[in-house]
C-alpha cells in the first residue's frame, strides 16, 4: 500500500506538470523584453503594459466579462430550476431520460454545438453578435448547472420538505426557505462552472460571433494566427490568473460555508 502510495502521487505530480508546465512556460516568457519565446533577455511589463493600453483589448476583454457574467446568471438559474424539476419527476425512466439529455449536451463536441448555433441563428434570423454568443453560452452552460445541483439534491432528505408541509409552509416557502438554502453550495458550484467555461469557451463562440463583437478567446487565436507575439502570452496569463483567482473564491466561499455547519 506504501508503494501504491508512493506511486500515486509520482503519477499526479507527472499529471500536474505536463498540464502546468506548458501555462507557466508560457506565463514566462510574458515577461521577456525580447520579441520571442527563444531568449529571455530581460524582466520587463511592456506586454502587459501594451495589453492595459490597447483600447479594442480591453473593450472585447469587457465583452468576455459581461456574456461571462450574464450567461452564468441566467444559466444557474434555468439550470437549479431544471435540476429541482429533474429530481421531482415520478417517472423514473423519464427522469433518466432527460437527464441522459442532458448530458449528451456537455459529451457533445463543441464544434457540432456551435455549428448547430449559428444553422438555428441562420433560419430564426437572430444577427451575429452579443445576443447570439450570450445565447449560445447560456444554452451549453445549463446542462453544467444541472450536473452541479442534482447531487445535493438527492441529498436532501425528504422529510425536510414533510416537515416544512407539516409547519404549515407553501410551495413557495418550500423552494426559497428549503430547497435553495440546502443546494446553496451546488448552485455555487455551478455558476462558477459556467462562469469559466463562458471565459474558456472558444469553439462555440467563434461560430457565432459576428462583425464588430468578438471575445477575448476568438480574439487571441486571431492573434495567434498573425504570428506569435508576446502579447499573447500576457492576455493569456491574465485569463489564467483570472481563473485562478475565481477558483480560489469558490474554495473560499465552500471551506467558509462548511466550517460555519460544523461549528
Amino acid at each position: 500500500m506504501e508503494r501504491l502510495s508512493k506511486g500515486s502521487k509520482f503519477y499526479l505530480a507527472l499529471v500536474m506538470v505536463v498540464l502546468y508546465a506548458p501555462i507557466f512556460f508560457l506565463i514566462f516568457y510574458s515577461f521577456n523584453s525580447g520579441d520571442s519565446m527563444v531568449n529571455f533577455k530581460s524582466f520587463t511589463l511592456e506586454h502587459y503594459k501594451a495589453v492595459f493600453e490597447d483600447d479594442r483589448l480591453l473593450i472585447i476583454l469587457m465583452n468576455t466579462i459581461i456574456v461571462a457574467l450574464l450567461s452564468a446568471l441566467i444559466s444557474t438559474f434555468i439550470g437549479t430550476l431544471g435540476a429541482i424539476g429533474i429530481s421531482s419527476m415520478r417517472n423514473r425512466k423519464l427522469r433518466n431520460t432527460v437527464l441522459s439529455m442532458n448530458n449528451v449536451l456537455i459529451v457533445s463536441p463543441d464544434v457540432i454545438i456551435g455549428a448547430s448555433f449559428l444553422i438555428l441563428f441562420t433560419i430564426v434570423g437572430v444577427k451575429l453578435g452579443f445576443m447570439s454568443v450570450v445565447l449560445s453560452h447560456i444554452a451549453f452552460s445549463i446542462p453544467i448547472v444541472v450536473i452541479m445541483v442534482l447531487p445535493k439534491l438527492q441529498e436532501m432528505s425528504s422529510s425536510l420538505i414533510d416537515a416544512a408541509r407539516d409547519l404549515g409552509a407553501s410551495q413557495r416557502d418550500i423552494l426559497t426557505r428549503v430547497i435553495i438554502p440546502f443546494i446553496k453550495p451546488g448552485i455555487f458550484a455551478g455558476f462558477f462552472m459556467a462562469l469559466t467555461y463562458s471565459l474558456d469557451d472558444f469553439a462555440v463562440t467563434f461560430f457565432v460571433t459576428g462583425n464588430g463583437f468578438s471575445t477575448l478567446s476568438v480574439e487571441i487565436y486571431s492573434m495567434a494566427r498573425a504570428g506569435v507575439s508576446l502579447t499573447v502570452n500576457a492576455i493569456s496569463g491574465l485569463v489564467f490568473f483570472v481563473t485562478i483567482i475565481l477558483v480560489l473564491g469558490y474554495h473560499f466561499i465552500t471551506t467558509r460555508k462548511k466550517t460555519g455547519v460544523r461549528n
